[in-house]
């Protein structure tokens, strides 16, 4: 019988058998041809189009007159003439690496077959196969799935010659494998796992495949909501759930070899009440309608032996498998968090889902992390809008930012870059904290956050989005999907913001809190693989965005660049194109080559009351990436080349004062080394170095490693180490002081040469991590804690500590940040989802000589977040808690007393929550309000010396709060798959 598994939500079952091997009939075969022409059917197992060819060629290559093999009976039809060996035949079949009759295929041929013709091979098919001597070994790591068929499915394409047993747990989501390790190898089987639509050890599945399979086994979507064998998820307690409501159901036959189908016409009604009954549809599905008191479900299907249920939880999905003429009921399985740290990954990764970004109204990136502990996103001074990352106590220009493995918005683009990718686009975000892979480049120091987008072949047809709140701002976001053929699909994501209310000034101090404007962007992407091993994806990017900002009766027309009054804008556009090719070798699917490649140009014009600051920047970046294994899937590498390319123009003028500009080529060529070694699923080791030229500093080497021990199940210990370097774009980094009366000094000998006349940032980060999972009132709960240091051999020194000027200058001394993260995630409750977090931050500079703490930066954090769904899953209810200790201020002392502020800022809470509705079944929609910093907490003085915009006082960058207070916001949220 199958593992005991959990259901708490089923849809529709599409056609079970879609992603199994047909049930391929013996049919004995003479081992001597008969006289004469003889037609012989002989059982070969295959899957596609190639395996045809392959088999046929094969037989006719061992003396067959012909040969027809079709898919879905798994027989081969051969004439044969004598004294044509029908051994032979078999024999030369087995020999290409697929089974035939009862002889097993030759394993190294087996694994040789591309992905899409690796078959799945069952324990009774390899009993004639001989097993290498030697102690068997065992392999455990993390497969993705739901349900039973998923069990059945991804068991199946385990199998191979030399293993012994697989079995996967559905609330853990591990397969083990006990095997041969002279004959099995681990690694092709989780390519097979991989090739049938389960996502393995943090890669992902084949799209084709996770789409086609049936609806129950979507494991990526949120309304597949599972909880953990046994059923003890929902605690004793039923009390809360013996009411109306209606149970779901899926009736399935179990074969011999394990496969599924499904049950159709199975009749079901309630011990306790026979008249309510139910029959179970063409997908084996079944809703039955529960009162209270209704605890005893009868099935009974022809030919079977009927088998009584007990439903202790009317909200799980009750799954019944017949197998051997027995009807019996199995219970359960897990889902996967909207947020989790990817158990396998070698460096700490934190995946957020798109399940994750519903819990908040994320119209853009910069909300997408209001419910995560690791990312910080603040507003980068009082009147510009633009907001940055904060990761590990560092400002977000020392994170590195990538939207599906290609570089994100950079450079000029940094400050407002996290506007210009809508949610609603978002598929996951991958948070890893600390250094990372030499393969991405060498610019990562504090962490790196990779974007993934909706993809055209596994999104919504269609999928809408609209967005309002009380403070005058709206979002449209429109995303379409459509699949032309079997290897071609498309992509059209769409995203437009407006903000129109000039008098949104939560301070009263006359300036207006977030400008208003247009911003639009969008996405046209399209994809194509050919089934043999190669892909290619490519599309382009665009964003507009046009924002007017300053004094709340700021007019362009008249008051622009004038002492009128104080305005500021930004006519902003960028353009970007990009592809992916992609080819994975059909004979040895281990060894793949890939390259990256796009083009970025980014014009901007823009103007701070007197001052003015126009740039452009034309970007080229490609990586070319080889992988492969040495020997055995122990030894892994990648290795390749990669080029960045930028060329900037800034133009930076003070009114009646000659302009600067400031224009450099930077062109880095490079290429890298990565090794890791697997030698068992409990630890890995990933050892990288890259060398690059840059064409204004000269050479230099970036080392990284990074290792994963787990001496138990569930207890994983992370190092990692390495360095990263990179130029810093002073003026665009640091738009805070352009719209402050500051004046903008750079302290270095020849500003024109190299990067302002500065030298590189260059960082060591080490860091250590330790998570811990276990069972909380009999439910999942988990324990982190993190330590990571930076430490700067140079860093750009952004300079405040003189309210007249800002300067920036090289690094004379220390600079170094510590981050200490604990993080506590459990499930107090049935339905409710808690995590709690604290972070300690000691990060100093050295200023004019003096080791100080970095401004703005709080030394403690806190983090409260709150999930609860109903046991229907219609209604969502989050809640997050932030809180915000103390932050040093740069020094205002020389300053007038009403216009000096005080060493530190107050401690403040920011409270934010939100519910939403699902309504409807056929076309769901979902229905969301909600409310931001409910504590209704700005900072009372954003803006200093707000009443003398054009003095010497006006500054805009001492921003340690929230600059908005309580808002409230609607939204609605439709999709057609």
């Amino acid at each position: 019988m199958m593992n005991q598994l959990i259901m708490s939500r089923l849809f529709t079952l599409m056609a079970v058998l879609l992603s199994m091997p047909a049930l391929a009939r013996h049919v004995p075969a003479e081992v001597r041809a008969p006289q004469g022409d003889s037609t012989v059917i002989l059982t070969v197992a295959g899957n596609c189009g190639m395996c045809k060819n392959r088999i046929e060629q094969a037989a006719k290559e061992a003396g067959a007159k012909s040969a027809a093999w079709d898919a879905e009976s798994q027989q081969l039809r051969i004439t044969i003439t004598a004294p044509t060996s029908l051994a032979g035949i078999r024999k030369n079949i087995a020999a290409t690496g697929h089974d035939v009759d009862g002889l097993p295929a030759d394993g190294n041929a087996y694994q040789a077959l591309p992905g899409c013709c690796q078959y799945s091979r069952t324990a009774g098919q390899l009993t004639h196969a001989p097993v290498a001597e030697g102690a068997d070994s065992t392999a455990i790591f993390e497969v993705a799935g739901v349900c039973g068929m998923c069990k059945s499915r991804i068991e199946q394409a385990a199998q191979a010659k030399g293993l012994e047993t697989a079995r996967w747990d559905a609330g853990t989501q591990m397969l083990s494998l006990l095997f041969d390790p002279a004959v099995y190898d681990v690694e092709a089987a989780k390519k097979r796992i991989l090739a049938v639509g389960h996502d393995v050890a943090g890669h992902t599945a084949d799209a084709n495949a996770y789409r086609k399979l049936p609806a129950c086994c979507h494991y990526h979507d949120e309304n597949n909501v599972h909880r953990k064998a046994g059923g003890h998820d929902h605690g004793t307690d039923t009390e809360n759930h013996d009411h109306e409501h209606t149970v779901t159901g899926v009736i399935m036959r179990e074969s011999n070899r394990g496969e599924l189908s499904p049950i159709e016409s199975a009749n079901i009604h309630w011990l306790e009440a026979p008249s309510v009954s139910a029959r179970s549809d063409a997908s084996g599905v079944f809703r039955i309608p529960h009162e209270e008191g209704y605890k005893r479900l009868v099935v009974t299907h022809a030919g079977h032996q009927a088998d009584t249920i007990t439903v202790t939880d009317p909200h799980e999905v009750v799954v019944v498998s017949a197998k051997g003429n027995v009807l019996s009921e199995v219970a359960v399985s897990a889902r996967r968090s909207s947020n989790y740290i990817a158990a396998l990954s070698p460096s700490r990764l934190e995946v957020l889902t798109a399940q994750e970004l519903f819990k908040a109204a994320c119209c853009d990136l910069s909300e997408s992390f209001e419910t995560n502990a690791s990312v910080d996103v603040v507003n980068s001074d009082a009147v510009t809008g633009s907001k940055q990352i904060q990761m590990l106590g560092l400002s977000g220009i020392y994170t590195q930012l990538s939207v599906e493995n290609l570089p994100g918005p950079r450079g000029l683009a940094t400050p407002l870059g996290l506007n210009s990718i809508s949610g609603a686009w978002i598929e996951s975000i991958q948070i890893g904290k600390g250094i990372g892979s030499v393969v991405n480049g060498f610019e990562n120091i504090a962490g790196q956050i990779n974007v993934e987008l909706k993809k055209p072949e596994t999104s919504e047809r269609l999928y809408f989005n609209a967005y309002t709140n009380n403070a005058g701002r709206s979002d449209i976001n429109l995303n379409l999907a459509h699949r032309f053929n079997e290897r071609w699909t498309g992509g059209l994501l769409l995203h437009d913001n407006f903000m129109y209310n000039k008098n949104m000034n939560f301070s009263n101090n006359g300036f207006r809190d977030i400008p208003v404007g247009n911003l639009f962007s969008g996405i046209n992407r399209w994809k194509y693989e050919n089934g043999k091993g190669f892909m290619l994806q490519f599309g382009v990017k665009f964003l507009n965005d046009k924002r007017t900002g300053g004094q709340v009766d700021f007019d362009p027309a008249t008051d622009k660049l004038t002492e009128n009054r104080y305005g500021l804008g930004f006519d902003i556009e960028r353009y970007e194109a990009f592809a992916k090719i992609g080819y994975v070798f059909p004979q040895n699917t281990h060894r793949s080559v890939g390259l990256q490649l796009s083009g970025t140009a980014y014009k901007q014009e823009s103007y701070f009351g007197l001052r003015t600051y126009d740039a452009e920047q034309r970007n080229a970046y490609a990586n070319l990436i080889y992988q492969d294994i040495i020997g055995t899937v122990v030894h892994k590498y990648r290795t390749g080349l990669s080029l960045q390319y930028d060329r900037y123009d800034e133009r930076y003028a003070v009114y009646q004062s000659p302009a600067q500009r400031f224009a450099r080529t930077e062109a880095v060529p490079g290429g890298f080394f990565e090794y890791t070694y697997s030698p068992s699923d409990k630890f890995d080791a990933v050892l990288g170095i890259r060398g690059d030229y840059n064409s204004l500093y000269g050479w230099f080497a970036t080392p990284r490693a990074h290792v994963r021990y787990q001496p138990v199940p569930g207890t994983t210990f992370r190092l990692s180490s390495g360095r990263g370097q990179r130029t810093a774009n002073i003026l665009a980094e640091n738009t805070a002081a352009l719209a402050s009366a500051r004046m903008v000094r750079i302290a270095a000998a020849d500003p024109a040469e190299n990067a302002y006349g500065l030298r590189p940032e260059i960082a060591w980060n080490t860091g250590l991590s330790f998570d811990q999972s276990f069972r909380l009132f009999h439910r999942e709960a988990s324990f982190s804690a993190e330590f990571f240091r930076n430490d700067f051999v140079n860093q750009v020194v952004v300079d405040y500590e003189n309210p007249r000027e800002l300067v920036f200058y090289n690094l004379d001394g220390q600079s170094y940040s510590n981050s200490v993260q604990t993080e506590f995630r459990f499930m107090p409750l049935p339905h409710l989802e808690a995590r709690l977090a604290y972070r300690f931050f000691d990060v100093k500079t050295t200023y004019g000589g003096e080791l100080l703490q970095r401004p703005l930066v709080a030394r403690h954090r806190g983090f409260l977040n709150l999930g609860y769904r109903t046991h229907s899953g219609g209604w969502h209810f989050d809640y997050t808690l932030n809180l915000t200790g103390q932050k040093r201020l740069p020094s205002t002392a020389v300053n007038p007393e009403a216009y000096q502020m005080p060493e530190y800022s107050r401690s403040f809470a920011v409270m934010n929550a939100q519910v939403s509705k699902t309504f409807g079944k056929t076309r769901p929609f979902d229905v969301y309000i909600g409310g931001e910093n409910l504590t209704n907490f700005f900072q009372p003085n954003p803006v200093l010396a707000a009443d003398q915009p054009f003095s010497d006082f006006f500054d805009t960058s001492l921003l340690w709060g929230p600059i908005t207070g309580r808002m409230f916001y609607a939204g609605i949220r439709f999709g057609i798959r």
